[in-house]
């Protein structure tokens, strides 16, 4: 009979108390991850996370939305696995032992209600970004007449989000700005600030990516995305116009839309186990074939993923 040791006995017990391997190797993968975050985010990891289970069926995760600031406080605390986070980390939170995984890249679009009052001028001529500074940062511009050429004597309403998220923190960086400097009344979440754009027909907001599109690549119904006259020639040119995914798409790659920003998923101290197999297959090709399936955010190309993974390769 084999003799067992003391000592044996001991580190018996002692990996049966504390060494917990959510998988084993030649085991299917097993356990439970939990996710919070950005609402443009979450389409995706959705998609993500239904898609690893197929793969691994033992395997259970619980995705909710809640905004970028929910997402990176609920990872800093330990309350969830991952938190998505639709901007760029704050110096103070990977000072509290994050790492943010460079997952997806999008873009932030001004709307307006396809009722809109003066939609017609608004899309021809598209508005400046000092015009923006003036509605969000300023308050100097409170009627549209004010905004676009145009005789109508209508006021203007001004919608932010009201959550800590990633829409809100690009949409004010744009503008020289953090999103407690944005003006207007608050409103939760991408669906809310875009219901509440379509039924005010002279409301203005702001929405992500992966909101603003249908799944068949088109602009939302009831709302038009407003060309950005970037190079303020008072026109809104062929390429500042929007009207379905892939021309908004192939501006972003092109580097010529101007509010875009990088999307994460941050872990407290470094991924392992089970999150880490998750964050390898969100960066593989199967992952970035869901990404495209869903279209509610861009996928990195394959020398980004592969630079992200490599720092994970040791491990």
């Amino acid at each position: 009979m084999r003799k067992i040791t003391i000592y044996s006995v001991f580190v018996l017990i002692i990996c049966g108390l504390f060494c917990n391997p959510v998988f084993a190797a030649g085991e299917d993968l097993s356990g439970t991850i939990t996710i919070s975050g950005a609402w443009a985010i979450y389409p995706t990891v959705v998609a993500w996370a239904d898609s690893f289970k197929k793969m691994h069926t033992k395997v259970k995760i619980d995705v909710s939305a809640g905004g970028a600031g929910k997402g990176a406080a609920d990872a800093i605390a330990g309350l969830v696995d991952i938190g998505m986070v639709s901007r760029e980390p704050d110096p103070a939170e990977m000072a509290k032992g994050v790492t943010a995984v460079y997952i997806l890249h999008d873009a932030v679009y001004p709307i307006i209600s396809e009722n809109n009052f003066v939609k017609d001028a608004i899309l021809k001529q598209g508005l400046k970004k000092d015009v923006l500074i003036g509605i969000y940062i300023k308050e100097t511009i409170k009627l549209w007449d004010d905004a676009v050429i145009g005789k109508s004597g209508r006021s203007l309403h001004v919608y932010t989000r009201s959550d800590s998220c990633g829409a809100a923190a690009a949409w004010a960086g744009y503008l020289g700005k953090k999103q407690e400097d944005l003006k207007g009344i608050g409103i939760y979440a991408d669906p809310g600030i875009i219901e509440t754009v379509k039924k005010d027909p002279l409301g203005i907001g702001y929405s992500n990516f992966s909101y603003v599109f249908t799944r068949e690549g088109k602009v939302l119904d009831g709302i038009k995305l407003v060309p950005i006259d970037a190079n303020e020639n008072g026109v809104a040119d062929r390429e500042e116009i929007y009207n379905d995914r892939q021309s908004a798409i192939k501006a972003i790659e092109a580097g010529k839309y101007p509010v875009t920003r990088k999307n994460y998923l941050f872990v407290k101290g470094k991924p392992q186990g089970l999150v880490l197999e998750f964050i390898k297959f969100v960066l593989s090709d199967e992952g970035t074939k869901v990404v495209e399936e869903v279209g509610t955010s861009l996928a990195l190309p394959k020398q980004e993923r592969e630079k992200v993974l490599s720092q994970f390769s040791a491990r």
